[in-house]
């Protein structure tokens, strides 16, 4: 039995919203040979393994990916370079970490 092709729609989607946000960009700090190999210390360090308690997510090749995550935020003083400030974490503590910090900050 022959297959029917399907065809694509002729009109793309429509951004609805009222203001798009801007684009994100990277810090430039981040960007710094010596950020780079700071991430790459913290990572080796924790073996490519997510350090949430109870995770261990694998990173590297054919892994998660995993940020070198500051303990204490830069923004809240944490030092930027001390590989004793930073931990390994797969995308979602990252992302729970994160929030945590941030809502402290605001104080909620």
């Amino acid at each position: 039995m022959a297959r029917l092709a399907t065809l694509q729609p002729r009109l793309g989607t429509l951004d609805t919203r009222t203001a798009r946000p801007a684009p994100k960009r990277a810090d430039p700090e981040l960007l710094t040979a010596e950020h780079k190999a700071w991430r790459l210390e913290v990572l080796k360090r924790a073996h490519w393994r997510c350090q949430w308690t109870g995770c261990g997510a694998q990173g590297g090749r054919g892994g998660v990916r995993l940020y070198a995550d500051h303990i204490v935020e830069r923004k809240d003083g944490g030092a930027a370079l001390d590989p004793d400030n930073g931990q390994a974490l797969c995308p979602k503590h990252h992302q729970v970490k994160t929030a945590r910090a941030r809502a402290e900050r605001l104080g909620l």
